[in-house]
């Protein structure tokens, strides 16, 4: 048993190296400012990028929380006509990045975009168009954005509890809501943990919406540091602040994650969901329309409408499957590889809780709040001092998007985990199997969902990654997102959205085998 973990433990650790490697170029760039330019970094920029990025953090935590929320136990709970369709269309934003979001909603909110004119003709001129170009703005196109994390994870743990604990409220003379607030809730909390945990961090490290709209962040002004200004040692600097920053916002969220746990055995009675009744399809259908039609509808209707018009004027070459054909092969690749080193960190820490383990676990998550930018400045230092030859090939690229989206991986797998009964493992290692027959016959596929889970949102955050592909890919090796950004940057829209258009189709069988996945389980 002791050496069990002691292997696991070490594998683990070899992980977590790889993982702060961007947090050693970071701590070591940070150092080459002196205290003058540390003063006076504080007095010119720090105070308003940490109120801009905390209000930003708080307000996509809480739309999310309300959007994902709200979605997941209405189709958790209530049987009704179309569920399949609301599930997809609940979990298809993730499919759009949000750089692309930003830019569609600029665009539909101008005087002459659908929106716009929209507005115009219920309210005239007397009352202007809503700002996109604001913290509300960025906000509600991160919430957008973020929600279908919330969503997924919160209805894995919902189909997976067991009534009997809310059978017992109502016996207790408990009312709905009262069941919900004090029953339902709280079980809720590792699942809520988790996906609170991913929003935040993509907020934290967001490049594409905060630079489309302008809003002062962490991130972008990195970015400026680097791009504009070519100091390095301020961006690191910049960037050692945004990772305290998030390392205590883990902190704190482990912390609460831990103070509810609970298990479920695979033998439990599972919730049977109740048919909707016709007051009640209409209030669901309004609630998931209105969510859908903003989150996904709209921007498909934009995107498919500018790729007919970029179809039709013949601007769409053979070039540009190349561009599809990259993403695609980058995002197997990566997910795979990322799902299979998350897999001793997640499992390190459910099952051994430890100061070393919680360091790990908090290690594993740098790349996630740290700008694409920064992991890949990171990652490129650390290959041209130890392993020049592979500098300007594809393992870089894979390297660095490991180390970027590992902590998605862990969180989910993480969540599948705690909700495993550890007897399970134990009955296994009793019948005499050892630990990877242990945990190939009986933990794998418990949290088989869990994995897929992670997988798929993976797959998904690695196609749609723009700086750090933009920096380390290979010559002539260009993706979609390099073609959005470079077309929309230029205010091309019949080129940007052929490439958006296909982004969103290349993540559907990747969705599907999720939803397939669910079902099986």
């Amino acid at each position: 048993m002791i050496k069990r973990f002691s292997t696991l433990s070490g594998v683990t650790g070899v992980v977590v190296l790889m993982a702060a490697i961007p947090l050693f170029f970071v701590i070591y760039s940070s150092f080459q400012l002196s205290g003058e330019r540390w003063v006076g970094l504080w007095d010119t920029r720090l105070p308003d990028l940490l109120a801009n990025t905390v209000w930003l953090g708080l307000v996509v935590a809480v739309g999310s929380l309300i959007l994902g929320v709200s979605s997941a136990w209405l189709i958790a709970r209530r049987q009704f006509a179309g569920r399949t369709l609301a599930i997809w269309l609940m979990v298809l934003p993730l499919a759009i990045p949000t750089y692309v979001f930003a830019y569609i909603y600029t665009s539909l909110l101008s005087d002459e975009g659908w929106l716009g004119l929209t507005w115009l003709a219920i309210f005239g001129e007397s009352v202007a168009i809503p700002d996109i170009y604001t913290g509300w703005g960025a906000a509600f196109i991160l919430s957008l954005a973020g929600f279908s994390y919330v969503f997924l994870l919160v209805r894995i743990s919902l189909l997976q509890s067991s009534p009997g604990m809310e059978e017992a409220a109502r016996i207790q003379g408990a009312t709905s809501m009262e069941v919900f607030w004090r029953v339902q809730l709280p079980l809720l909390r590792p699942a809520l943990a988790a996906a609170l945990a991913v929003v935040v961090l993509h907020v934290l490290s967001d490049f594409g919406a905060v630079s489309m709209l302008q809003y002062q962040t962490f991130t972008l002004s990195i970015y400026m540091q680097m791009e504009g200004r070519m100091d390095n040692q301020a961006a690191a600097g910049l960037s050692l602040v945004l990772v305290t920053m998030s390392l205590m916002f883990l902190v704190l969220e482990r912390f609460f994650r831990n103070r509810q746990r609970y298990f479920s055995s695979s033998r439990a009675r599972k919730f049977q969901a109740k048919k909707a009744s016709g007051r009640e399809l209409v209030l669901i259908w309004a609630c998931l329309g209105l969510i859908a039609l903003f989150a996904f509808i709209l921007p498909l209707v934009w995107v498919l409408h500018w790729s007919w018009q970029a179809w039709s004027a013949g601007l769409v070459g053979t070039e540009f499957w190349g561009y599809t054909r990259n993403s695609l092969v980058l995002g197997f690749v990566a997910a795979t590889f990322t799902v299979v080193v998350a897999l001793p960190v997640a499992l390190y820490h459910a099952r051994i809780r430890s100061w070393l383990s919680t360091c790990y676990l908090h290690l594993s998550s740098i790349g996630f709040v740290l700008p694409g930018p920064v992991v890949a400045l990171g990652v490129i230092t650390f290959v041209l001092a130890q392993m020049p030859l592979l500098y300007g090939g594809l393992a870089v690229l894979l390297m660095a998007l490991v180390v970027r989206f590992l902590p998605l991986a862990v969180q989910s797998q993480e969540a599948a985990l705690q909700q495993l009964t550890p007897s399970l493992e134990q009955a296994g290692r009793v019948l005499g199997a050892g630990p990877l027959e242990n945990l190939w016959r009986v933990t794998l596929p418990m949290i088989r969902g869990g994995m897929v889970t992670a997988w798929v949102l993976v797959f998904i955050d690695v196609i749609k990654e723009l700086p750090a592909t933009l920096i380390l890919r290979p010559i002539g090796y260009d993706t979609l997102p390099v073609r959005i950004w470079i077309e929309s940057s230029e205010e091309m829209l019949e080129l940007a959205a052929p490439a958006a258009l296909m982004l969103i189709l290349g993540t559907l069988p990747a969705l599907w085998i999720m939803m397939r996945a669910e079902r099986t389980r």
